[in-house]
């Protein structure tokens, strides 16, 4: 139900790119306003958290220690939800072509990669960590945060309108949802 409601609402949201429909003007009113609130030195940084080499060795980190604890199931489905990020991004990137918000001669922008990156690779560790440590809340909380920490930096420099960072995150929660599936069947079967 969740996965096919975040599909509704990615397919609405590129409907809307695609034809330059009524969402984009609120899309980019709200970006006029809050882009550059912050200085550049900070939400640089906040962005940066969604690049590659700073999120996926913290995944790898993550499937290694779920792997050593016997999750069979968890570890190759979060490698697979990473592997679909740019498998999903750059085809979508090139076919809806949505300029930059500080940059409008330039396409590709639509959906975030980097919000994509962050959501997936923090997301599956927290999932892959979570059941083997005391306060299992605290991994999905740490991963959350980072998440929303580079989708807010990402938007306050003006590298992506908010909709890019939300159809990123709609098209990674069914990701992180066949990797919990995947997780918890594992631990099941190891505690069982």
């Amino acid at each position: 139900m969740v996965s096919a409601l975040c599909g509704l609402l990615f397919a609405l949201i590129t409907w809307q790119v695609l034809v330059s429909g009524p969402l984009l003007s609120p899309d980019e009113r709200l970006s006029r306003a809050v882009v550059r609130a912050l200085p550049d030195a900070v939400t640089q940084r906040l962005s940066d958290l969604g690049n590659v080499p700073v999120a996926l060795p913290v995944l790898l980190l993550a499937m290694a220690y779920a792997a050593r604890r016997g999750n069979r199931l968890g570890v190759p489905a979060a490698g697979l939800a990473m592997a679909a990020v740019p498998a999903l991004i750059v085809p979508l990137k090139a076919w809806t072509g949505r300029p930059g918000p500080l940059e409008p001669w330039a396409s590709g922008y639509f959906p975030s990669g980097h919000t994509a990156t962050a959501l997936v690779a923090y997301g599956a560790a927290a999932l892959l960590v979570g059941p083997y440590v005391r306060r299992k809340w605290w991994p999905m909380a740490a991963a959350l945060a980072l998440a929303g920490t580079t989708a807010a930096g990402l938007i306050l420099r003006g590298y992506h309108w908010p909709l890019d960072v939300l159809a990123s995150v709609l098209m990674c929660v069914p990701l992180l949802l066949g990797v919990r599936w995947a997780t918890q069947r594992s631990t099941r079967r190891s505690s069982g």
